[in-house]
């Protein structure tokens, strides 16, 4: 059997049993990566539209045509299979695709196999003037693979130091920091490893250089955990904390972090995009987590295909976010929580009391909703059309501060938040993986559920909130028996923003009266 080796990651190049083939034709190459990459059969109609959009259907098949001819005669051999209606690799031959070999050695834990094979970005360098669904495809994939790298290379970080071997924890620290240079964790991670590794002298100049960046290109200095890393010389506590730990279950591996001590445990269930730990670099964020973890034991966690949790191909529908959430209770070794679900995290935690209602003490959900898009009987979230609208815009904005004057108005214009918003938003997710994600929140309807819940509940909604009007809140209080609806002042989204006081003030109440519900009488 034939071997054809597909390498994508770096300037895609092509080799048959060995032999490098020079195929000097980009659509060419295109049509060959994309057909790796599905790993299925592609429709001719549409591999032809792809490649050649400026031309009318009977003209682009004529192209395509001659270009599976070029092909042919490039390799020698048939390499792809073709009828009349789609296109694929050939299964006579036996195919090796690098970008699926990085991500199932991701999948697995081989982390340093992972590193060798990403050579270079998806595609790099390889540009098809005119083909902008083509450019499409390859930026989302591009970025998917990039997001995992950076997952790979924190993982691989933490791993290397715990077992004692910081030069190769500085070996993919140094990586990171070339991934992304503006983000402050990622230098946080090389400063440690430089410390754990004894040359101090490295970790100042690291340091130095960290806050020349910033403030060159952002105009701001390092921020407060980074100028206090250089006092850090243990590595069994992490800078945000606590020790970020998985759980697994069938398969798939969920980050998670304790913080505090109990009872109560709290666990917060996040909004679409989360990172355990890059969530603590913003001083306003590790006020409020702080606070919580003061009325009990914290419990974070990233729900799968997001932040440190593996990325999956199924987007992480409520059932899924409820079964993660079981998955982190079990391994921090909870039997009762309170669940506080922020935003589109709110429909999960929904699922969950109503599935384990005897594992819930208590359920507050903050600027969440029960339904994802409109209909005529629930009038005050996006239309269809504009939710896709939104999720465009978002899209095209990620990895810069995308829609923070949305989710935080206040905080439009603060070089920090915007600065830690856009490199979580680069951790969390990419703009491909995020898509799905969302496209299933846009499609939850959890309103059913609401009827069955005699949990405590408490709703914390903000009058002003642009993400999530007033009305989502009230129809939550409303559906829920004998909730208690809070209506806030301020406009800001994210729990954090703006007046934390008063959101604390009424979970620490509400944490008090189920703890004075708990306890037998006098």
């Amino acid at each position: 059997m034939a071997r054809l080796e597909v390498h994508l990651l770096g300037f895609p190049s092509l080799r048959l049993d060995g032999r490098g083939v020079n195929l000097a034709l980009r659509k060419g190459l295109g049509l060959i990566s994309y057909l790796a990459d599905a790993c299925a059969p592609v429709g001719r109609d549409h591999m032809a539209s792809l490649l050649w959009p400026e031309a009318d259907a009977e003209a682009a098949r004529s192209r395509l045509r001659r270009t599976l001819h070029k092909i042919r005669v490039a390799f020698t051999v048939d390499v792809i299979e073709a009828d009349r209606s789609s296109l694929a690799l050939a299964p006579s031959i036996d195919v090796r695709i690098d970008a699926h070999a990085f991500e199932a050695a991701c999948a697995v834990g081989e982390l340093n196999e992972a590193m060798r094979l990403y050579v270079g970005g998806f595609l790099q360098g390889l540009s098809i003037d005119g083909c902008a669904a083509f450019e499409e495809w390859a930026f989302f994939r591009r970025e998917a693979l990039r997001s995992r790298l950076v997952q790979a290379l924190e993982r691989l970080i933490e791993r290397e130091l715990v077992a004692g071997d910081a030069r190769a924890a500085v070996a993919a620290a140094t990586r990171l920091v070339g991934l992304d240079p503006l983000s402050e964790s990622a230098q946080r991670h090389l400063i440690k490893s430089y410390l754990r590794a004894g040359d101090r002298a490295a970790a100042e100049r690291q340091y130095e250089a960290c806050a020349r960046l910033l403030k060159a290109e952002l105009g701001v200095e390092p921020d407060a955990q980074t100028r206090a890393q250089l006092a850090v010389h243990r590595i069994e506590v992490p800078l945000s904390g606590a020790l970020t730990r998985y759980a697994e279950r069938g398969g798939l591996h969920i980050a998670y972090q304790v913080v505090g001590s109990g009872p109560p445990d709290i666990v917060v269930v996040p909004g679409f995009v989360s990172h355990v730990e890059r969530i603590w670099d913003e001083p306003r964020c590790r006020s409020v987590l702080t606070a919580l973890s003061q009325m009990g034991r914290l419990i974070l966690f990233d729900r799968r295909g997001v932040g440190l949790s593996d990325r999956v191909g199924a987007p992480p529908t409520v059932e899924a976010t409820a079964e993660d959430l079981t998955t982190a209770m079990d391994a921090a070794g909870c039997e009762r929580v309170l669940l506080i679900g922020a935003s589109e995290g709110g429909p999960g935690c929904i699922h969950f009391a109503s599935r384990y209602p005897e594992r819930l003490a208590g359920l507050v959900l903050y600027g969440s909703l029960a339904k994802g898009s409109w209909t005529p009987d629930y009038p005050f979230v996006l239309t269809h059309e504009q939710y896709d609208l939104w999720l465009r815009r978002l899209i095209r904005d990620w990895g810069g501060p995308a829609e923070i004057a949305t989710f935080a108005p206040s905080l439009v214009g603060d070089a920090q938040a915007e600065r830690w918003w856009a490199g979580l938003l680069r951790a969390a997710s990419s703009p491909g993986a995020i898509k799905a994600v969302l496209e299933s929140l846009r499609d939850t309807d959890v309103r059913p559920l609401l009827p069955r819940i005699d949990t405590p509940a408490l709703v914390l909604h903000r009058r002003g909130d642009r993400a999530v009007r007033i009305e989502a809140g009230r129809a939550l209080a409303r559906a829920l028996r004998g909730a208690r609806l809070v209506e806030l002042d301020g406009d800001d989204h994210w729990l954090w923003a703006g007046n934390q006081r008063s959101v604390l003030e009424e979970i620490r109440a509400f944490v008090r009266r189920l703890e004075e519900d708990r306890l037998p009488p006098d």
